[in-house]
């Protein structure tokens, strides 16, 4: 079988929103059940510290996290141009379903529940403003990734 740009577009792209998957799930059932127990300060700073690392541009999580939206598209621009049928629609059911059930709840909740975690000083709040923070944080988010 001679692989063509689709077939190395498509690969990739399955790879890195795997990736993205993987990485929500880990958050899912591991990193946030276990930030969970702590306490409002020690939760709302454990997971600040954590998504600093995001914002501070963290090449890996960068190149898999826009690579995913990258591939994707490249792979739907491909597809349309070279599938029909079956596969076509396939094609864009799974990148619908992944660009509204991961990307554009990180865009449109996350983000901006993590931006306003970062520009808080979690040190000089009070235990109610911390209660109500992390009540925000947990309620809102997806998972709490950006």
């Amino acid at each position: 079988m001679i692989m063509t740009s689709l077939h190395l577009v498509l690969l990739l792209s399955i790879v890195l929103c795997s990736l993205v998957a993987g990485l929500l799930f880990g958050f899912a059932v591991v990193v946030m059940p276990g930030i969970t127990k702590l306490q409002d300060r020690e939760f709302l700073l454990s997971f600040k510290h954590m998504d600093g690392i995001i914002q501070n541009n963290q090449p890996l999580f960068i190149l898999v996290w826009a690579g995913s939206i990258i591939t994707l598209f490249s792979t739907l621009i491909l597809g349309t141009l070279n599938l029909d049928g079956t596969e076509l629609y396939l094609l864009w059911i799974a990148s619908v379903l992944y660009l509204f059930g991961v990307q554009l709840p990180t865009f449109q909740f996350n983000i901006p529940l993590n931006n306003l975690l970062q520009s808080m000083d979690l040190q000089v709040l009070g235990e109610s403003e911390l209660s109500s923070l992390r009540d925000d944080f947990e309620n809102h988010g997806i998972v709490g990734i950006d």
